[in-house]
């Protein structure tokens, strides 16, 4: 299974790292990331596998949100069905 995390604000040193170090915390594998800094801005998405997480899905994004909330930034983690679902037309 996987998910897709999109993590949005303003740029500052170590957003990856951090986003990174708490996949890898709950067994999170990253397996694509793609980043971008517009005019000090920061965009990120990643897709995650989560098979193999050491707590449950909900928490993983409760704890997702709230590493965004002390970074100041927005970090948005749903199960891959849920986006595809949202992105059909």
């Amino acid at each position: 299974m996987l998910a897709v995390i999109s993590v949005t604000g303003k740029d500052s040193v170590g957003i990856i790292a951090e986003v990174s170090a708490k996949c890898r915390e709950h067994n999170a594998n990253i397996i694509d990331i793609s980043q971008t800094v517009l005019q000090g801005y920061f965009a990120m998405i990643m897709l995650v596998e989560i098979d193999k997480l050491n707590c449950p899905f909900g928490s993983f994004i409760d704890i997702m949100e709230k590493l965004g909330q002390n970074r100041s930034l927005s970090i948005h983690t749903m199960h891959e069905d849920i986006f595809n679902a949202m992105h059909k037309i």
